[in-house]
């Protein structure tokens, strides 16, 4: 099982690139603090983004539900990588009714992968 949930502050707006496929892929940095913890941030990607989470602007609140990954790339060193959350929906917090939804459906596959 493979379910991630990530609460924290857009460090920087998305930024749209759009790959070799013709696919496009928002990629978002989200800072999660915790008063106990260090300050953390996590990288995310969004294949073929709504044009609502790509209006989205530094500084604001998002819930994010999604998996990790580690992908594996070329640099002109040799082999790089990266480990993500490929997202399944960006949500502002404010927006708690399409945020319960979303935990709901998170803690729904949790629930089903039980055994």
């Amino acid at each position: 099982m493979n379910v991630v949930i990530v609460r924290g502050v857009l460090s920087r707006a998305p930024e749209l690139r759009e790959l070799p496929s013709g696919d496009r892929l928002a990629q978002l940095e989200v800072t999660v603090r915790h008063p106990d913890r260090a300050t953390a941030s996590v990288p995310v990607a969004l294949f073929e983004p709504p044009v609502r989470t790509l209006a989205l602007a530094s500084g604001t609140e998002v819930v994010v539900t999604g998996q990790v990954r580690r992908r594996f790339f070329r640099t002109p060193a040799g082999t790089g990588s990266r480990t993500e959350v490929v997202a399944d929906q960006v949500i502002p917090a404010t927006h708690r009714k399409r945020v319960r939804t979303a935990l709901e459906a998170a803690a729904a596959v949790i629930s089903t992968d039980d055994g």
